[in-house]
């Protein structure tokens, strides 16, 4: 298995797929502990179905890079998402849910209207749960990819107390002058980056795993917030790797393996919990 796994790595391809997949998986995590303590986890799959949606429509206008369409109209649905959360006739689960089945079942109805190819069930499996795309990545994505994952590293190092602050006590921060809304806007921005460059991951229904597994796993074991994102960002780099590692040799769908590696973690760290505490 290991010559095999070292055949396949002399493949340029495959070696930029690993570090895309890095790199998603560790800026995924970051923020994926700030949404599962806010009680917003279903935002990562809400957003998903919206970049489905917008994908389906950048593919009916034919455009030639739909990421710039996508990205955009991504970051508004998850500026829209926290907005109305305050709303008290549209509550914050409501209107993910609203958002999300509308966009994707706008996004299924125009590829079939305006179908551009010959294989559309195939091409909306693979949206939707990952596929090889991510092994097809060019030298310029790559280097995109690279530059947003450090952008948003670095936001949430610089912004780190902040974050924290907004996590776990609004009222408070805002009483003490702290930007509430800005810092909820910052998140709902990275997440939405986050959102997008995962589709060639895992696809835009398992997203949501790539983000919330990995916190919940850490959550088992550490209690300080540094502690579950320390620990959560390992687990999400580990398991991706893991993921696209199995996928490549076994050839089993990349987005699948990677979410059922963190399913697999996520229950031997519920194990290490209950053996804590008995």
């Amino acid at each position: 298995m290991i010559a095999t796994i070292q055949q396949y790595l002399a493949f340029p391809f495959v070696r930029y797929a690993l570090i895309v997949g890095t790199l998603i998986a560790l800026c995924s995590s970051l923020l994926g502990v700030t949404l599962v303590l806010k009680r917003f986890s279903f935002i990562g799959d809400g957003l998903s179905h919206v970049a489905f949606g917008a994908m389906a429509i950048a593919g009916v206008l034919h455009l030639s890079n739909d990421m710039l369409f996508v990205m955009p109209v991504t970051i508004l649905s998850a500026i829209l998402l926290l907005r109305t959360g305050r709303n008290a006739k549209v509550k914050g689960d409501a209107a993910v849910a609203m958002i999300s089945v509308g966009a994707l079942a706008i996004g299924y109805l125009l590829l079939n209207l305006f179908s551009t190819s010959s294989n559309l069930s195939g091409d909306v499996c693979s949206t939707l749960f990952g596929s090889t795309s991510i092994l097809t990545l060019t030298q310029a994505e790559v280097w995109l990819c690279v530059g947003l994952s450090i952008a948003v590293v670095v936001l949430f190092v610089l912004f780190y107390n902040r974050i924290f602050a907004v996590t776990f006590d609004e009222d408070f921060s805002r009483a003490v002058g702290t930007k509430v809304e800005t810092y909820n806007l910052l998140i709902a921005v990275v997440i939405a980056v986050i959102i997008v460059l995962a589709m060639n991951l895992v696809g835009s229904l398992l997203i949501s795993a790539l983000i919330i597994f990995p916190a919940l796993s850490a959550m088992r074991v550490f209690r300080s917030f540094k502690g579950v994102t320390i620990c959560s960002a390992a687990l999400s780099v580990t398991c991706a790797l893991a993921g696209m590692l199995i996928s490549i040799v076994g050839g089993t769908p990349v987005g699948s393996t990677i979410v059922a590696v963190d399913i697999a973690v996520f229950f031997v760290f519920a194990a290490i919990e209950r053996l804590r505490r008995g």
